[in-house]
């Protein structure tokens, strides 16, 4: 597919800067979401199969774009949900986390470690929002408290908060054979990563992928679903799960001993639709597109005298770009925004995240940095 082709699959505001909080779909996967419904009005003898048959289209997606098996990728419903899942998983030791983690991926492992499948092991803070970093991971782990050895690792591999890009490879580097979980919700799909680091990686639909809400994964490494236990795995996660005879199957082989029940084909079928159209464009190309707009962003916010919160360098960015607005001014210039018709996200009283992607314009770009110039 060629750039102009991906680029007219989709028609969200022009002011549209939010692609962090949720990634308005493409036609196609509105089409698709018209196809399965219209499909499910219909009914028949074999209209469950015939819609459960997305699943199996958003798997082999997800399989060539994370460069895994598809009997390591298990689906589920939300990012939240998968790491729920994991950190229910995971037994006999401490986790190690930031607190300044967006909370889906802080919450499971405090549930985890209410119930005593695990403890939680904090990164110390520091001023600011804190970077996970393969340097504060690595003194982390020898100035734990409890006694209790980490055996699991969570990290974002983009922050919610600052777009910090985590050095995943560095990362599993200091952690050795300890489990790896990355929420990859904020960078997947639209940032060119080497994802065979984490031993799970959960991503849901809504955000980059422009999937719509209701459909994610959970992509497991051997050593991820090795140790990994389906504690949350339902009634779909094991062998013979139609043969209703009371009695208690063994779990499936693969990933998906996780499952917990059928997911709506509605959502996986869009997610698969969404995917593809990655594939079509290329996660390179689009990364690539992104990166010019960001340093068009960075360019107009400096020329407004705005401060950039978030990281400059190509290398430590995705798509996130944070501006600093001084004496707690950031709800009116967020308000400010808004009247323009730019959509953007408030954090606090002194950040607005801006988030573009691929199909966001200079010109949406330069209007925004305009609007904020007037709090400079």
């Amino acid at each position: 597919m060629s750039e102009a082709d991906y680029l007219s699959s989709f028609s969200e505001d022009p002011l549209y800067l939010n692609h962090a909080s949720y990634g308005p779909p493409s036609r196609a996967v509105v089409e698709t979401t018209r196809r399965l419904l219209e499909t499910a009005a219909t009914g028949g003898p074999d209209v469950s199969a015939r819609l459960h048959s997305e699943d199996g289209r958003a798997t082999a997606a997800i399989s060539r774009l994370v460069g895994a098996p598809a009997e390591r990728i298990a689906l589920t419903g939300s990012t939240s949900l998968g790491l729920m899942q994991v950190a229910f998983g995971i037994s006999g030791g401490d986790v190690l986390l930031s607190r300044d983690e967006f909370p889906a991926n802080v919450y499971p492992w405090l549930r985890a470690r209410d119930v005593g499948r695990l403890g939680v092991r904090s990164l110390p803070s520091g001023d600011g929002p804190l970077r996970v970093t393969p340097e504060r991971v690595y003194e982390a782990l020898g100035t734990g408290a409890s006694g209790a050895e980490v055996v699991a690792v969570a990290v974002s591999a983009v922050d919610f908060r600052t777009g910090f890009v985590a050095d995943l490879a560095g990362i599993r580097a200091v952690i050795g054979d300890r489990l790896l979980v990355v929420d990859g919700i904020q960078g997947f799909g639209v940032a060119d990563l080497d994802w065979s680091p984490a031993d799970a990686l959960v991503v849901g639909g809504q955000k980059w992928l422009r999937a719509g809400w209701g459909a994610a994964f959970v992509a497991f490494s051997e050593r991820g679903l090795d140790r990994i236990d389906p504690v949350l795995g339902g009634w779909t996660g094991v062998e013979g799960p139609t043969r209703y005879d009371a009695l208690e199957h063994a779990a499936m082989p693969d990933a998906g001993k996780h499952s917990i029940t059928n997911l709506s084909p509605f959502a996986t079928g869009s997610l698969a639709t969404a995917l593809e159209l990655v594939e079509s464009a290329g996660v390179d190309a689009i990364a690539a597109r992104i990166a010019t707009t960001v340093d068009v962003l960075h360019a107009a916010l400096d020329r407004a005298g705005i401060e950039v919160l978030s990281p400059r360098d190509r290398g430590e960015r995705a798509a996130v770009v944070v501006a600093g607005i001084g004496n707690g001014r950031a709800a009116l210039a967020h308000a400010r925004l808004s009247a323009a018709g730019v959509t953007s996200t408030l954090h606090g009283d002194s950040r607005i995240r801006l988030s573009v992607h691929a199909t966001t314009t200079a010109a949406a770009v330069e209007t925004a940095a305009a609007v904020l110039g007037e709090f400079s």
